[in-house]
């Protein structure tokens, strides 16, 4: 196995913790030297990260994450801070008590956690409650200790995985702990980049220094920056893609010239419309680069379809009569397609064949509905969501949302790191949408144009986001777009 590339690379609670019990079993790390780097590791991101502190609390569970708090705690009081400890109950495995005992031998002392509100103020507080181990709702202390943490004012460091995230699905069932920083220990778990990822702050990954023998091939990986290479000078209209973008019923122009012209800024050579008469004024106006064509029905499509490399399908189609008529005809086209919004509704309304080479591109709601269950399941789990997606319908999929997933039918699962919620307005699927068909017209296969496509878009949205995340608007995205897309400077 070729080694991983830690930085990107992100795993399951279950694979982290074979690596954790490998480096003991295998390679014969002890479980307490294990503990001791990452308490040392944590602490001294905690003292770059905070210099100025001199009262530190830490909250420990029974288990090993408890023992890296113990560890943590007392490398502080060796380091001259003040530390007051609260324990929630006594530890659980032999590694934990010995960090326990460790910290109690250079004059530390254990509170239960009664004593918080009559112990001093803290200046930072460390959670180590629970770690990759808690798949279900804080409850009893747990619970009460999540909420006097998050009811302080004080920043929060939270040790591997903050409190009450399940560090498999990014979900949070219950309370969870709200930290500025996190240090995870060994690798990346998969669910602290995705859904209500934002709980676990900055995230900075400590190895603990294990050879690579001791890891394994990750489940996901996180996406990283990149452009399209530049184009050869014999480079013409004809050789970077005919893309149709088919939408626009009535009142819902906008959101099919959005997606026409994110293809048109990834740099596709032609990009034709397919939408309602009262559209093409508009749009010639505003856009004349588009060639938009008024299309009464399948009939005068099938040329359109004829021409074109790519189809966009989906942006204010509707479901109505027009819509689905178009959509199928437009399906049955077999072309690379890149299916969004009511191209979605319809397929779930009448399931059909789908071609090739295709792209889904469902927010939650899209994706709950295609898969017959209810949003909050899919955001339960994202990660399954996306790649039973992708298998029933043998369709690259991107799941939209706070770390949009990539699936391939394959099994790959590729995760954005990037974006903001001033994405969260109208057309930003849309302008998705015309991105992924850009690149799919210039020579990229499904699970590239879609990986690239996300990663475009959430960084361009990022730039935008500059001058402030409310406000922001889809087609501020366009020209850090067209920067982005060329390998220049945002």
């Amino acid at each position: 196995m070729t080694a991983p590339n830690l930085d990107i690379a992100l795993f399951t609670s279950g694979q982290a913790r074979a690596i954790d019990r490998r480096a003991i079993d295998e390679l014969g790390i002890p479980g307490f030297e294990l503990m001791t780097r990452a308490a040392a590791a944590a602490y001294r991101m905690l003292r770059l990260r905070w210099p100025q502190i001199r009262r530190l609390r830490v909250v420990c569970g029974p288990g090993n994450n408890g023992g890296d708090g113990y560890l943590v705690a007392r490398d502080a009081l060796r380091d001259g801070l003040a530390v007051d400890l609260l324990a929630l109950g006594v530890p659980s495995g032999a590694d934990a008590s010995q960090a326990r005992q460790a910290f109690e031998a250079v004059g530390g002392r254990v509170e239960a956690f009664e004593a918080w509100p009559s112990l001093p103020a803290a200046e930072l507080i460390v959670d180590a409650i629970y770690g990759t181990g808690l798949n279900r709702a804080p409850e009893g202390e747990a619970c009460k200790a999540i909420e006097a943490i998050n009811g302080t004012k004080v920043a929060v460091f939270a040790l591997d995985v903050p409190t009450g995230l399940n560090a498999d699905t990014g979900d949070c069932p219950g309370v969870v702990v709200r930290a500025d920083a996190t240090a995870t220990f060994i690798v990346h778990k998969r669910g602290m980049h995705t859904h209500r990822a934002e709980v676990a702050g900055d995230i900075e990954l400590h190895s603990l220094d294990l050879p690579d023998s001791a890891l394994e091939s990750p489940d996901a990986c996180l996406l990283i920056e990149a452009s399209l290479p530049r184009r050869p000078r014999d480079s013409h209209k004809g050789s970077n893609g005919h893309i149709l973008a088919i939408g626009g019923d009535h009142g819902t122009g906008g959101a099919v010239r959005m997606a026409a012209e994110a293809a048109l800024r990834t740099g596709a050579g032609l990009v034709s419309v397919a939408t309602r008469e009262e559209n093409v004024l508009a749009m010639n106006a505003a856009r004349p680069e588009l060639m938009a064509h008024g299309v009464n029905g399948p009939q005068a499509l099938q040329p359109m379809l004829d021409k074109a490399s790519v189809v966009a399908l989906g942006p204010g189609l509707g479901q109505a009569a027009w819509g689905h008529a178009l959509w199928t005809t437009a399906l049955d086209a077999g072309l690379p397609t890149v299916l969004d919004a009511d191209g979605l509704n319809l397929l779930h309304a009448e399931p059909r064949a789908l071609p090739e080479h295709i792209v889904l591109t469902p927010h939650p709601g899209e994706a709950a509905r295609l898969l017959g269950v209810d949003t909050a399941a899919i955001q339960a789990d994202r990660f399954a969501a996306a790649r039973e997606l992708a298998r029933r319908y043998r369709a690259v999929v991107v799941l939209k949302g706070n770390g949009s997933l990539i699936a391939s039918p394959e099994g790959e699962v590729a995760v954005c790191p990037w974006g903001n919620p001033g994405m969260a307005s109208g057309g930003m699927g849309d302008t998705l949408t015309g991105i992924v068909a850009g690149l799919l017209g210039q020579g990229c296969r499904p699970y590239e144009a879609a990986c690239l496509g996300v990663a475009l878009h959430a960084r361009a949205a990022d730039v935008a986001a500059r001058a402030g995340e409310r406000g922001l608007l889809a087609g501020d995205l366009l020209e850090p777009l067209r920067r982005l897309v060329n390998g220049l400077p945002s």
